[in-house]
């Protein structure tokens, strides 16, 4: 802080000099005392100044609506929403979050470090700040074929980047166990910047989390159950509870929490697909879920806000208090939570639920170094054929809503030339992953339970966390032509029936992204959501989200990836018959 801001700031806060904005008339939460208190909000240059009674050149009548904290995502890939950062900005901002705090995972696993570096550029001088933890491993595994491989030297620079937290969920346990030189390397480096470390703790026992905790590894978002949760809390880890459009673990984890540990709580999002975040809302749905499930809405709040700042050492944000930064909503009452105002730096940007602030992106997203992603061979239908020597097979069982999945053993029908046949009937479908970044030619095949598709076959370039194209159908025909029309459109979704495109939606940048303005993504999602519907389509859950962790080889039970059926338990890619 420049020194002619100090002098401001106390002096307005002193009363010598108006504020630039007072907000009067409003319920102030402070999340410090777990309070409601009533006074003029002094804000200059950005920042609060005080609270008490003060004048101001700009007044804002809060009308005896709620002032709080804006909100703060602990954990999220940016990526999962499809549109680019200043897009999810517009969508999160009348939402109350004005800050999130992103791991570019996705992105850095098609394009490596050019992908870290589009995220950083492409949200420099938003009305909303995105915080960056950087990929800690890129490859996920080395079971399966991605766009990058990410050293600990690749990282180092961008740690003196003033908006890059730490090191994000570090996710290869075995690595951490085995004192791996890179991965140690990586973690010695984030401490050595005074930096963060985030975890990803799926399935791990408490030992496995002493692990973790002794290598600094402090925060998890991957608990499901109370007791995982539990678990993390004793660790002394932060407890990250999620809800996201697949991952909807709060109504587990929120029974736990309580006046003890709950300043150890925080919200996250993790993956929330952009019409789940138009709809229902971002960490303001988990606030919301929270409240209705028994949480103080105070506490509540606190989870989405200060918690969140504590957690990654953002000492001027979370809370309305002198000296933290002037990001606050207006809502009308505590249960509904309604945003009605929303203020970034001490400025309007969301009125009566409308954004009203300019949230265009100077850095433009036509590069070529982004686009042209998708690389593979033309796919015939001999590249789908599933040999079996027996007429059972090694499953992968969808968990409605939940990224974990199950390892099943059924019969399954066999054509005459001893080919797996898919059926509907016991929904038996076949599955694919293609390698799209290396011309590898690397095809792995299974079959998936649970997707419910009764015709036709869906594809998508979005396959967790190696980004290959992941392909389901009830039939070769249609999987051939939706693998061949994703290469053409150099990335996304489409829905096949029939030999004919029902719906499609393209990303061109990395395969991940669109370019398009948020709302005509949103509508080529609904039409996305129409042509499953002709497809037969489990509506229980969002099969595009579904597929596209069925190739995400660290959680467990059972995964597809470009090498083949992985099994989690084993860390060993198994064969499909071999039963």
């Amino acid at each position: 802080m420049e020194r002619n801001q100090l002098t401001r700031r106390i002096s307005v806060a002193s009363g010598k000099e108006p504020a630039d904005t007072v907000v009067k008339n409003g319920r102030i939460i402070d999340v410090f005392n777990g309070e409601i208190i009533e006074g003029d909000i002094a804000i200059v240059d950005g920042y609060f100044a005080g609270i008490g009674q003060y004048d101001g050149k700009n007044v804002v009548n809060a009308h005896g609506r709620y002032v709080l904290p804006a909100f703060i995502d602990g954990h999220v890939h940016i990526e999962s929403s499809l549109v680019t950062p200043s897009e999810f900005a517009k969508v999160l901002l009348p939402h109350g979050v004005t800050t999130v705090i992103a791991d570019p995972h996705e992105i850095a696993n098609v394009l490596g470090t050019a992908g870290i570096q589009y995220i950083l550029d492409s949200s420099e001088h938003l009305p909303f700040d995105i915080y960056i933890m950087l990929p800690s491993c890129v490859p996920a595994t080395s079971f399966e074929n991605s766009g990058a491989i990410l050293k600990a030297e690749d990282l180092l620079p961008f740690y003196q980047h003033p908006r890059v937290l730490g090191l994000a969920e570090v996710m290869n346990f075995p690595a951490v166990l085995n004192a791996e030189d890179d991965m140690l390397n990586k973690i010695a480096d984030a401490k050595q910047f005074g930096k963060k470390v985030d975890g990803h703790a799926a399935g791990l026992s408490r030992s496995d989390l002493n692990v973790y905790t002794a290598a600094g590894i402090m925060t998890d978002h991957e608990s499901t159950t109370a007791e995982e949760a539990k678990e993390r809390l004793r660790s002394g880890m932060y407890l990250m509870i999620r809800e996201g459009t697949v991952a909807k673990d709060l109504q587990n984890l929120i029974t736990v929490v309580n006046q003890f540990n709950s300043r150890r709580c925080l919200f996250v999002t993790d993956d929330k697909h952009l019409d789940d975040l138009v709809l229902s809302g971002s960490i303001d749905h988990n606030v919301r879920l929270a409240i209705n499930l028994g949480i103080s809405p105070i506490v509540a709040i606190q989870m989405a806000t200060i918690n969140a700042a504590e957690c990654f050492g953002l000492s001027d944000k979370g809370a309305i208090a002198a000296g933290y930064k002037a990001d606050f909503s207006l809502v009308e009452d505590l249960d509904t939570l309604k945003i009605l105002d929303v203020y970034k730096n001490g400025k309007a940007v969301v009125q009566n639920g409308t954004l009203v602030t300019d949230c265009s992106a100077i850095h433009k997203d036509g590069s070529d170094s982004l686009k042209n992603s998708v690389h593979f061979d033309e796919i015939t239908k001999a590249n789908f054929e599933i040999s079996l020597s027996a007429n059972k097979a090694n499953i992968i069982e969808i968990i409605p809503n939940s990224l974990v999945t199950r390892h099943i053993v059924e019969e399954v029908e066999i054509c005459s030339q001893g080919f797996f046949q898919p059926s509907t009937s016991g929904d038996q479908l076949k599955l694919a992953v293609i390698e799209r970044h290396h011309l590898t030619k690397q095809i792995g095949l299974g079959i998936v339970k649970g997707l419910g598709l009764k015709y036709g076959a869906i594809a998508t370039t979005i396959a967790h966390d190696s980004h290959n194209l992941i392909i389901a159908g009830t039939n070769d025909e249609d999987m051939v032509l939706a693998a061949n029309t994703i290469k053409i459109m150099q990335g996304g979704l489409v829905v096949i029936k029939d030999g004919q495109i029902l719906a499609s939606l393209e990303l061109p940048i990395a395969g991940l992204i669109s370019n398009r303005p948020y709302r005509e993504v949103y509508c080529s999602l609904n039409n996305l959501h129409i042509a499953l519907e002709k497809l037969g389509a489990n509506d229980h859950f969002n099969p595009f989200l579904t597929l596209s962790f069925l190739a995400l080889p660290v959680i467990p039970e059972l995964k597809l990836t470009d090498r083949g059926l992985f099994k989690v338990s084993i860390f060993k890619h198994i064969d499909i018959s071999n039963v």
